[in-house]
């Protein structure tokens, strides 16, 4: 059948009418077998494969085994898995390893949750005990109080006291050439805490205010303008002042004019108490108009009196008013040394005995005096004075004749010859300029010897007086024997003699003052005003009106970021700089006895020369009482101020001790635009004991960095802003200044808290003085005949670097108000020589160098950006102001030392090849 159906199929599948099915048989067998084959692969060739792989690995060969089981060391000697095996190694180790830290950690955690249980026990306790400890301090301040109430009693200021604007009932005196102040002044009017107010009159609301000298005039309403105690309400005024003169002749009101006009005044009432009558002279031939007019209880103040117009204690001698609406020039004004000149003594004047005299009408002068005329000296003068002059024993220059047509003068007075600068350029040559005064001995005072004395005193030729008769301007609050001779006249054959033997120095030291003298009440119309009312303001015993305190205009600015701790700062070796006062800052106490000035304060701050203490009633400088006393707080009662702890070291260094027990410091710091340096001079300040608070001057018109974090020190940071760019900014009295101690310090400033300590130590038992670290020195330059500023290293100091000192607020107030405006306007023009103007002003006010503390001789920062003092020109300039500084003065207020003051725990380290300087420890 096979056959069969080959043959069929090879013949096409077709015959016998049977190819359809021999096509179908074909095709199922060809399924068939293709099924069969698929059956032999999928499951025989499975099982044959199987049984010849485990029949190799059950071969007796273990080391031709391929696929069966292996152990661990054999499965690491394949190349790429042993580093896994490595990994896998080390992180068990590592797991292992975390495991004993988790453990330990936990064990650790315990204990501290522990600690921590425990510690919030003990803050509970420490609540406790720090309320209970509140309640005792409360309980101790409350009896302090009791006790202080119990031995000072508390005051309250008085009720201010207003009379009537008509009072009639004030009793009259027997005569208006007996008045005084208890009987002529109203004190009712002027109460110890009324401030002093004075009422101006406006002389151009009256007829005669059109006959004033326009100059003036003009001047003294600028001067009223400015000043403190001037006030537009008369009612509660104590004081009315009123302008009459210096008059202009030709328009000059009659005097029974303008003495119907004094009683007109609105506030006159009948006879013109605490009314002040000012009659001001320009020019020596001023005349005497007022002694014709009844001016009833008024005050006088004039140049011109006579004996029987003078009141002691009651009118007033004022000095001329020569510089009008100007400013004298400084570098016109000769300086006071050498101390001897080409002359030794020089007058020019003419006598004239028959001169128009306002004395001659309506009164006769010789009507009102009795007894016989005194004896004229004047002759015997003359010949004495041309004998000194014929001799040629020395220099002198005198001449009673004038080559010009002499001033107008009064009866019996030596009228003044030629201009004025004339008279200057001899007196610029005199060493003693003489001054003999009016033959008629009841001519006190003239206009013409004022003149005189202005003009000596102007120049630095020591004025002799000739007759002890004459009452000086402001004589009873000026002593004039310190800055003038005053010698009678029937001793004129001595003169020549006396004034040989005066001694250098004590001619200097009279210069010294005469110059003081002249700038302080004589040189302009506000110093003469000034000095008119403190003189009525002293006899009266009402304080002085606080001097003004200089606006800060604070910068916002961010704090919070914690200052660091400079381990340089921190570093203070064994020395102990006292407890770090977590209390608020401490204000240093106010002035106490504004109320209390006796005579003899007023006297002597009058007097003290040189300085312009007619400005402060009193020195800031005047010791506490021994016998005032001051609760310590700790302890158990009280001690007196005076009184140390003493003891050991140790206890020492942990009190501040000295007078004053309780004190702190300001530091004012000066900087321009170097925040960086800025911040971390700042956090160098963090924990600095006794520091009160920190005036930032920004001396930039550019704001700081909004962004900018500022430090958290402990004490209060203020940032203010100046109007313009000036080193004389860091001496502005700014009112945030609490302290009398002001650390003065540069942005860059690098100095310890030991050494910031010991300074201000220093600087307690020396409060008149300016100590500081780094010192400097003036040297004469013999070649170019002028002075040098030195900064070598040296045993010899003259001033010391404000950069880095400590100094009084009060001489801030004379620096910024009272030292002459040329000095700050050098030092605005070289943006430079602040630090040596304030040496040259503390000099001249105390005569005493400054003090230098510890062996530094710079504080620069390392590192720090350069400054102004590393520019070329600095030491140039600094020599500029020097020589600019002393025609100012006159003189070299500059004083030498070697006087140095080190702590016993600073350790000097000085240069091998710089000589040693001996410490006076």
């Amino acid at each position: 059948e096979l056959m069969t159906g080959y043959t069929m199929l090879r013949n096409g599948g077709v015959g016998n009418g049977g190819q359809p099915w021999v096509l179908r048989w074909s095709s199922r067998i060809r399924l068939t077998w293709l099924s069969f084959t698929l059956f032999v692969i999928l499951v025989f060739f499975p099982l044959i494969a199987h049984y010849y792989l485990t029949t190799i690995d059950d071969a007796d060969d273990a080391g031709k085994r391929i696929f069966g089981p292996r152990t661990g060391n054999e499965l690491c000697e394949v190349k790429h898995v042993q580093d896994l095996c490595r990994i896998r190694e080390s992180v068990s180790e590592e797991l292992l390893q975390l495991e004993a830290k988790r453990q330990e950690l936990n064990s650790e955690i315990a204990k501290l949750n522990l600690k921590i249980e425990a510690c919030k026990k003990s803050i509970e306790n420490a609540k406790q005990d720090l309320l209970q400890l509140k309640n005792v301090i409360s309980q101790t301040e409350h009896s302090y109080k009791e006790l202080m109430a119990q031995n000072q009693p508390k005051l309250s200021l008085p009720i201010r006291l207003l009379p009537d604007k008509d009072d009639a009932a004030f009793p009259l005196p027997k005569s208006n050439r007996n008045c005084r102040l208890h009987n002529c002044f109203d004190y009712s009017r002027c109460p110890l805490t009324s401030g002093f107010p004075v009422y101006v009159y406006n002389s151009d609301d009256y007829p005669f205010g059109s006959s004033l000298d326009p100059l003036i005039k003009q001047a003294f309403e600028a001067t009223v303008r400015t000043n403190v105690y001037v006030t537009e309400n008369a009612n509660i005024a104590c004081v009315y002042i009123i302008l009459v003169g210096e008059m202009q002749e030709p328009v000059m009101p009659k005097p029974t004019e303008l003495e119907q006009q004094l009683h007109s005044l609105p506030y006159w009432r009948t006879d013109g108490h605490n009314h002040l009558i000012i009659n001001l002279s320009r020019k020596s031939e001023t005349q005497n108009f007022i002694y014709n007019i009844s001016t009833g209880r008024a005050m006088i103040a004039q140049s011109t009196f006579y004996d029987a117009q003078y009141r002691p204690g009651f009118d007033i001698v004022v000095s001329p008013l020569v510089h009008a609406m100007s400013e004298p020039n400084f570098l016109e004004i000769p300086p006071q040394v050498p101390v001897k000149r080409k002359y030794l003594f020089s007058f020019q004047g003419e006598k004239i005995e028959s001169l128009r005299s306002s004395l001659q009408e309506v009164r006769s002068f010789e009507e009102e005096m009795e007894g016989n005329a005194p004896a004229d000296y004047d002759d015997r003068i003359i010949t004495t004075l041309k004998a000194v002059q014929d001799s040629k024993l020395d220099f002198v220059l005198v001449e009673f004749t004038c080559k010009n047509q002499p001033k107008a003068s009064l009866p019996t007075e030596w009228a003044l010859c030629g201009e004025r600068d004339d008279r200057l350029e001899l007196l610029k040559l005199s060493t003693f300029a003489l001054i003999i005064t009016p033959g008629d001995t009841r001519l006190v005072i003239s206009a013409g010897c004022t003149m005189r004395l202005f003009e000596a005193l102007e120049v630095g030729a020591i004025p002799v007086v000739l007759g002890e008769q004459v009452q000086l301007p402001y004589n009873d609050v000026i002593r004039w024997n310190e800055a003038a001779l005053i010698i009678p006249k029937p001793r004129i054959t001595e003169v020549h003699f006396l004034l040989r033997s005066i001694s250098d120095n004590d001619l200097l030291a009279m210069r010294r003052q005469g110059r003081f003298l002249w700038e302080t009440y004589f040189s302009t119309s506000d110093n003469v005003f000034s000095t008119v009312l403190a003189i009525i303001r002293t006899r009266i015993q009402i304080p002085a009106a606080p001097i003004r305190e200089e606006p800060a205009t604070e910068i916002p600015h961010r704090s919070g970021k914690a200052a660091g701790t400079d381990p340089n700062m921190a570093d203070n070796g064994d020395l102990d700089l006292g407890p770090v006062e977590t209390e608020p800052p401490y204000a240093s106490p106010k002035y106490l006895r504004n109320f209390t000035l006796t005579a003899m304060d007023i006297y002597r701050n009058w007097n003290s020369a040189p300085g312009p203490f007619h400005l402060f009633p009193y020195t800031p400088f005047d010791p506490v009482l021994p016998s005032e006393a001051k609760f310590l707080g700790s302890g158990t009662g009280f001690r007196p101020i005076g009184g140390g702890a003493g003891g050991s070291g140790k206890e020492f260094q942990a009190a501040l001790g000295g007078n004053v027990p309780r004190e702190q410091f300001t530091v004012v710091m000066l900087t321009y635009e170097r925040e960086e340096v800025l911040m971390n001079s700042l956090e160098r300040l963090n924990g600095l004991p006794y520091l009160n608070k920190v005036v930032v001057v920004w001396n930039s018109p550019k704001l700081p960095s909004e962004d900018l974090l500022w430090p958290d020190i402990g004490v209060p940071i203020m940032v203010v802003r100046t109007e313009k760019n000036s080193l004389n900014n860091r001496f502005l009295p700014w009112d945030e200044i609490e302290t009398e101690a002001i650390l003065s310090i540069d942005d860059d400033a690098h100095l310890r808290h030991d050494e910031i300590m010991f300074g201000f130590r220093v600087w307690r038992e020396a409060r008149d003085r300016i100590v500081g670290f780094p010192g400097r020195y003036h040297a004469w330059d013999i070649p170019h005949q002028s002075w040098l500023y030195n900064s070598n290293y040296s045993c010899e100091l003259s001033m010391v670097l404000t950069g880095a000192a400590f100094f009084h607020k009060y001489y801030a107030y004379l620096y910024s108000y009272v030292m002459p405006q040329a000095i700050r306007d050098m030092v605005d023009e070289y943006i430079n020589c602040e630090d040596i103007a304030m040496n040259f002003l503390v000099s001249h006010l105390t005569r005493k160098p400054p003090i230098k503390v510890t062996s530094r001789w710079t504080f620069r920062c390392p590192g720090c950006p350069q400054a102004l003092s590393h520019d070329d020109s600095h030491f140039h300039e600094r020599h500029k102001c020097i020589n600019f500084f002393v025609k100012v003065y006159g003189y070299m207020p500059l004083l030498y030392t070697q006087f140095r003051v080190d702590s016993v725990l600073f350790k000097t380290r000085l240069p091998h090849d710089k000589t040693k300087c001996f410490k006076f420890i």
